[in-house]
This record gives C-alpha cells, structure tokens and sequence, in this order.
C-alpha cells in the first residue's frame, strides 16, 4: 500500500489536483508540503491537529514538511460563512503566533541533522515590505475576480446583508502569493489545507502555472463530522484546545473516552498512527462488545500522549480512576487535584462544618432527608470510601493536601470540595 493510500484509508484524503504526480513526489521522498497556520487565537485546536497528523505521516515516510505561521495572513483572516472577523491587534496576533510556534515542535522532527527536518517560517517576513503596486501589479493581475466570486464562503457573504470587505476578500490572493514565495525559495511543491480550503489551494496552483510554468500540487482533508453530518469536537466550552491552560488533559482524555461508539473507529484512523491491523481489532471488539469501550480508551491514551505527553496521560488515567471508579484520590498529586477542580462542580468546605451539608451545597443531595435516605442504600462517599454515618462533620484528616475533598453519590455525581485561602 502507498502512503497516499494509506493517507485515504485513514480518511484523511478529500481531494487532490493530481493523483499520478502527487503519489510519485510522495513515494520518490522528494515532496516538499507546506501548509498554513493562521494565529486566529492563542492555541492551535483539534482541527489544526489533523493537519499536523497529516505532516507527520509525510515526514516520517520521508518528505519535508513545511509550517507556515500566518504572521501576516492572521491579520486579516479567512472569509467565513459566519460573517465578518473580527480585526485583533498585531501585538495580539503575534503573541498567538509565539504559542502555535512551541505547539508546532511537539508534533513534528526540527532537527537540523535530521535529512527531511520540518521548516517554519512565517509569511509576514515577505508581505510586510511587499509595496501596494507591486502587489496589485505582479500579483494581482494573474487572478480572475469572476473566480475568486464563485467560492463558496465568498458567494454566501455577497449574498448577505453586510456582504464582504476587499481586506478579506484578497485573502486568496496573499495564500497564493505565499504558495509562490514557497515553491520558488524552498521548492515546495504541495500545499495541504482542510477541504473548505480548497478554492485557495487550486488558486495557488494555478498561480504558480501562470508565473512560472511550474506544475505543483494540492490536497485538502475531511473537514471531520459525526456520522449524523453535525460538526465535530465542539466540548460544552468550545473548541477542542490543544493548550492544556485552555483545555486541561483531564478533560482533553475524557472528551476523547467519551467518543460514541459510532464515530470511534473513523477518529482512530484520523488521530492516531496505530497501524491497521490493530484498528481493525478494536473495530471488532466495539462492535462485539461496546460496553468495555477498548477503541475509546486507545483513542484517549494515544491522543492526550500525543498533545500533552506521556506523565499527563498517567495523571489523566489516574484522574479518571478516582473519579469514575474507586481508586485512593491520595494517589494523585496537588496538581491534578486543582485541574479537577477547574472541571467540576466546586464548593467550599471549613473544618468542622457537617457533611451533610457540604453533599447539600454540592447538590449531591436535596434535605437532610435525602442525604440520610442515601446513606442508608450506600450511595454516598467522601474521598472514596462508603459514608455510614449522617452526623459526622468535617475534619483535617479528611483534607487531601490539607485542601480537597472528594464527594460522591453513586457512581458519575461527583464533586470536590475545597478550603478556601
């Protein structure tokens, strides 16, 4: 099987300008792909992450990859369907831009002695000095506006009541240029993009004909959606963070354990490089036994090792043990117990106090009554051991770290509480 292949099996494939070519500057290891990272906030997020999955697969079979940091385009933005964006200021967008840079390392090899080291560079090196009449002259004038119209996001925005700005509008222009910047000074011959990108691609590639007689490439991937065709990875916050001061990798693992059963096999080969065979394996066991839930599970351990690491996987594993199951929340450490307690129903505690309070002001129970009545049937805990009495009261050795407080009823109604400083 080619990597291109390979690339289509895993869904990671929508389209492509040239099959024939594109597959023999992939095998030859001598393709050159790059693809752009406008700094649109401060973290790249799970659909930058199929992008960056999509590099690796290429790097690690031998091609270059190319990352580009939209210094300049992320000042401007892509045209969306949603309306106009919103203009951030250039200190903002650049301070962004230094956070995707440390991201972007964690994925790729940048390694000088590596033979096909990946390369980043940042488009507001060669736009900044490019002077309005150059542009509008040799640039400009290669591009048909009877085409950039027929795009889709722009033939929405046309027919919307605030229609569209020139300064978006021109978007397609500044990637193209950058396509071309590209292809001339490090022979990039492949640009990648997801699939609302297309447009922008192909005019690239067109670009690059027209100015140089050179025949170069495009790609784009799925835009990733539920089997039901709604969007994918939108959490109850928003978007899927890959920062984890945005997003902790507690709730990033479970986010991923709780993929339905539906879509897990599909998002293994698109997040992850475990090899077929094995998916093919735990696409058997999902549908001959769901409720073990072993797909979901290497989902959440390879993704969260992949973005955050190997120890906040463990401190992820091992969250999630005390939470949803009954291991000791002594095992855990200050830390995980504070990213816990950002993700969770928190409430104060004071020594002393009743629990049976503490269970009220956590509504985990409804009365007293209530409280009482639950106990009965065992179906409270604090810090994971079963409650028999109703009258006992809060005490220092109860305090994980001296702070924390983990209550529960039954076996998904949880909370922490938390001593106030």
């Amino acid at each position: 099987m080619s990597l291109l292949e390979e690339l289509e099996w895993r869904g990671l494939v929508a389209q492509y300008t040239n099959r024939e070519l594109l597959n023999e500057a992939i095998e030859s290891k001598r393709l050159r792909v790059y693809i752009g990272f406008d700094p649109t906030a401060p973290s790249l997020h799970h659909g930058n992450l199929v992008q960056l999955i999509l590099l690796r697969h290429l790097q690690d079979y031998g091609n270059t990859p190319v990352v580009v940091v939209g210094g300049a385009t992320g000042l401007i933005g892509d045209p969306r369907q949603s309306g106009e964006r919103k203009m951030n200021e250039v200190k903002v967008v650049h301070g962004w831009l230094e956070n995707l840079r440390e991201q972007f390392r964690k994925f790729l090899e940048f390694d000088e002695s590596v033979p096909n080291h990946a390369l980043m560079v940042n488009n507001y090196d060669w736009t900044r000095d490019l002077d309005v009449l150059t542009f509008l002259r040799d640039v400009g004038k290669h591009f048909r506006v009877n085409n950039m119209l027929a795009k889709e996001t722009v033939a929405m925005r046309l027919n919307s009541q605030d229609g569209i700005s020139f300064t978006e509008f021109s978007y397609q222009i500044l990637q193209s240029y950058d396509y071309l910047v590209l292809h001339q000074k490090y022979g990039v011959n492949l640009q990648c993009g997801g699939n609302d990108q297309w447009g922008n691609l192909t005019a690239g590639v067109e670009f690059i004909r027209k100015v140089t007689g050179d025949t170069v490439s495009a790609l784009t991937t799925p835009i990733i959606a539920k089997s039901d065709g709604t969007k994918f990875g939108k959490s109850e916050g928003g978007a899927i963070w890959l920062d984890p001061q945005l997003m902790s990798p507690f709730s990033f693992y479970q986010f991923w354990l709780n993929i339905e059963d539906t879509e897990v096999v599909q998002l293994l080969k698109v997040f992850t490089f475990i090899d077929r065979s094995e998916i093919e394996e735990l696409a058997l066991l999902t549908k001959e036994h769901p409720e073990r839930r072993e797909a979901q599970k290497r989902l959440a351990e390879s993704v969260t090792e992949l973005v955050h690491g190997k120890l906040a996987l463990t401190k992820a594993q091992a969250a999630s043990e005390v939470l949803f199951a009954k291991a000791d929340p002594r095992a855990l450490d200050q830390e995980t117990l504070a990213a816990i307690a950002q993700e969770v129903r928190t409430v104060p505690v004071q020594i002393d106090q009743p629990i049976a309070q503490l269970f009220a002001d956590a509504q985990l129970v409804s009365s007293l009554s209530d409280f009482r009545r639950t106990i009965s049937s065992n179906g409270l805990s604090l810090n994971n051991q079963t409650l028999n009495s109703a009258e006992d009261r809060v005490n220092e050795n109860q305090l994980l770290f001296g702070r924390y407080m983990l209550l529960k009823k039954g076996k998904k109604n949880y909370a922490l509480a938390k001593v106030e400083k």
